[in-house]
């Protein structure tokens, strides 16, 4: 791709989208041949945008809001989005969960809600071992859709996926978008809460009592006519993925001119910027953000706006450098830190990474995933992730930034809109007997449906509380 600047001042390093090749790179995607690889690349730099600079810079005003205490941000999907996923039904059952779970964050917060889903590109996942054994046999780890097959037979790398891994985002996208357009979010239309499943009297009519206070709500705006401005009939749903094959990310980078409502402190002479069009929103992981590493060098290019993973090992100098890297401007709302600790890690770290983050001067928007830090494995080797434990790591994350003057801006979380049998606990009271029952994922547990949303009706009681409304 053309070699250009990107708002570089004389004597910067000069950044091109694919400046990164020259960086150590840790999950490296290999080939049998760069050669083999060409086709598929040359094939995505002319297909069209799945995104655009319009809808991106739409995300990136709704997210300084969020930085700036006004908003609250729910990010939620799967963990390893499989190709099969591009299909009416699933799609559907993530959408209807994400407005739920967010008309109950609103109820709870007061607080418009950015929704983020973790869908259209989320093909790819860092591993810890390139290989492991299956059957005795040692065999490459399954890396996504995007690079390999799940079936042992299909664990060779092949650069084919890609374009298929565009052309599922692309289609997913375009039925998010058909849908949401012809009304499924439309809050006119009632709402299958679905809370038979809690077993516990008091936490139903709990429960009950918010989901009465939102239907109530908008019967009530509804009669005095506050809502034919059409802000009730659709909503906005944006997409990520983590950015982790940068061929791919490369071949869908494209310079183009700013949207009129863009809002920069630096604009290009020629009034055009680097997009990532695959995605809205991208995030580097805790495996890949070395600060002299290539995934930082090509996210410090984008104009999007990016998340960054956040986990024990990460020091408080590192991290500043790393905000500097990637966001000198300090562009409010710009990046997203998704911290994950584990619940018995987050009282000990966050709060000096709060206050290092404040005496740089970014102001960035703090986001909790209570999903990563507390992955177990059952006596029988099975992952899982306990719901008490989940609840926990968000619970103390919302103190602690309460402690230090600081603001938790929203929640990322690894959820299905199924029946899954993944993750144990909650009011659904899964125990690790349970699992075999409907255990899908291909790679780490995700709350089903039921605990999803009850772990949307629980944050928002502690938003509610704090703010001296509880429906205790």
């Amino acid at each position: 791709m053309a070699s250009t600047l990107n708002g570089n001042t004389p004597g910067e390093d000069i950044w091109t989208p694919s400046s990164w090749r020259s960086k150590n790179i840790k999950q490296a995607v290999v080939y049998d041949s760069e050669a083999a690889a060409l086709p598929a690349l040359s094939k995505l730099e002319t297909l069209p945008p799945i995104v655009t600079p319009t809808e991106i810079n739409r995300l990136k005003n709704t997210l300084r809001e969020v930085a700036l205490g006004n908003a609250f941000l729910l990010q939620g999907g799967d963990c390893a989005e499989l190709f099969s996923y591009c299909a009416d039904e699933p799609i559907d059952a993530k959408i209807k969960l994400l407005l739920q779970m967010s008309l109950v964050l609103i109820w709870g917060s007061n607080k418009p809600v950015v929704r983020i889903a973790r869908m259209a590109g989320q093909y790819a996942k860092p591993r810890s071992s390139p290989t492991e054994v299956v059957d005795g046999k040692e065999i490459p780890s399954f890396r996504g859709d995007i690079l390999n097959g799940f079936d042992i037979n299909a664990r060779t790398v092949d650069p084919d996926r890609l374009v298929q891994a565009y052309f599922h985002s692309a289609a997913t996208l375009n039925y998010v978008r058909a849908q949401l357009s012809s009304g499924i979010a439309d809050l006119h239309n009632p709402m299958d809460w679905g809370l038979g499943h809690v077993k516990d009297e008091d936490l139903q009519s709990r429960y009950q009592r918010i989901v009465g206070s939102i239907t109530e709500s908008l019967k009530f705006m509804n009669t005095i006519g506050a809502d034919t401005a059409g802000q009730l009939n659709s909503v906005d749903l944006y997409t990520s993925h983590e950015g982790l094959v940068l061929q791919y990310e490369e071949a869908l980078t494209r310079r183009l001119r700013h949207p009129s409502n863009a809002t920069k402190p630096t604009v290009s002479p020629d009034g055009k910027g680097w997009y990532n069009t695959s995605t809205h929103f991208i995030w580097i992981g805790d495996r890949t953000r070395q600060l002299d590493g290539a995934h930082i060098e090509y996210f410090r290019g984008i104009e999007n706006p990016i998340g960054i993973k956040v986990g024990p090992s990460m020091e408080n100098e590192e991290l500043i450098s790393l905000l500097n890297i990637v966001n000198p401007n300090k562009e409010v709302g710009k990046v997203t830190l998704i911290t994950r600790y584990g619940e018995g890690k987050v009282e000990e770290l966050l709060g000096g990474h709060i206050e290092a983050v404040k005496s740089s001067g970014h102001l960035v928007i703090w986001q909790c995933d209570p999903m990563h830090g507390n992955t177990r494995s059952t006596s029988t080797g099975v992952k899982t992730r306990h719901f008490s434990s989940i609840l926990s790591e968000l619970s103390s994350a919302l103190k602690i930034h309460k402690q230090h003057g600081s603001y938790l801006g929203g929640m990322h979380l690894e959820l299905t809109g199924d029946a899954v049998t993944e993750c144990v606990g909650g009011s659904v009271a899964l125990e690790e007997g349970d699992l075999s029952l409907n255990y899908t994922t291909f790679c780490d547990p995700r709350l089903n449906e039921k605990q999803a949303l009850e772990m949307a009706f629980l944050v928002a009681e502690f938003y509610r509380a704090d703010q001296g409304k509880g429906t205790r």
